[in-house]
């Protein structure tokens, strides 16, 4: 009896007794109807009760604040397909930008040369395994292009010349291909000769106004511009600027070193010219 009165059950159960007496005694206090022994239960589970009460509400307000992640993917998937749908309105904009550009250049060209007929074009590719730069445009045979047509940007600056057509594109063979000659004259002289290159030059992107005589009074800073002779480019396009004049080390003729006037390996749109006054039709020099 006396081991049983200092074991652990018997402190519990005696803890227990003396909380239904407190409960009691507290119920009879309170007269709230109920029986003493519910009053007591009531006033020992109460707290607990509220406990998990209070951490039930808790969770509901902290499930409220979170959103499940199939409503954030949507989310994301909405955003990234905003996100493209801008890039695209931009890269529209800044097309447009650059055609418009290219037709208001066209503009001064255009009160001069009047019977110039043109086929706007967009650079699609450049022939990697060629050194002279030749570019491929997305207009060909279906466009009204055919081989020979002359390319110029929006100023008017000579590019090259259609040099291959496909049905939907064409390749264009430039001023810094040694293949393209064009006869050409410098505008304050008036001295005349014809536009080539060669590998050296083609390199750092110039060509030459080369026939020119040894005493030719063409200095740095002139311009030289196509003449019109031979049928296949206009006459007055601006193929470039003299940076320095030479002497021929293999005859006693001098050359000229011209700048074009546009960036090759920055170049998105040209101008084809389809026709034009005198197109095709050969000229003599002589």
């Amino acid at each position: 009896m006396r081991r049983f009165l200092k074991s652990r059950w018997f402190k519990v159960l005696l803890i227990l007794f003396v909380v239904l007496f407190i409960g009691t005694i507290y119920a009879a206090v309170s007269r709230n109807g109920a029986s003493p022994f519910s009053s007591a239960t009531g006033a020992i589970f109460e707290p607990l009760q509220r406990a998990s009460s209070f951490i039930g509400d808790g969770f509901k307000k902290m499930g409220s604040k979170f959103t499940s992640s199939s409503t954030y993917e949507k989310q994301i998937i909405d955003m990234q397909e905003q996100v493209e749908n801008y890039q695209k309105q931009l890269i529209d904009y800044e097309q447009t930008k650059q055609k418009v550009k290219l037709y208001e250049d066209f503009l001064g060209v255009k009160e001069t040369h009047s019977d110039f007929k043109v086929e706007p074009a967009t650079v699609i590719g450049r022939d990697a395994a060629n050194a002279f730069y030749s570019i491929v445009l997305n207009k060909g045979t279906s466009d009204g292009i055919e081989k020979n047509d002359p390319v110029i940007c929006g100023n008017g600056q000579i590019i090259g010349v259609v040099s291959k057509v496909g049905t939907t594109y064409c390749v264009v063979s430039t001023v810094f291909d040694p293949s393209v000659k064009i006869s050409a004259y410098e505008v304050r002289t008036r001295e005349t000769g014809f536009s080539t290159t060669n590998v050296e030059l083609s390199r750092d992107k110039f060509c030459r106004l080369s026939g020119l005589n040894r005493n030719t009074a063409i200095a740095t800073g002139g311009i030289v511009c196509t003449s019109g002779v031979g049928g296949i480019y206009p006459r007055d396009l601006v193929i470039g600027t003299v940076k320095e004049v030479k002497n021929d080390s293999h005859d006693i003729s001098s050359y000229a070193i011209i700048i074009p006037g546009f960036d090759i390996t920055r170049l998105e749109d040209a101008l084809i010219i389809t026709d034009f006054d005198g197109q095709g039709v050969y000229v003599s020099e002589d």
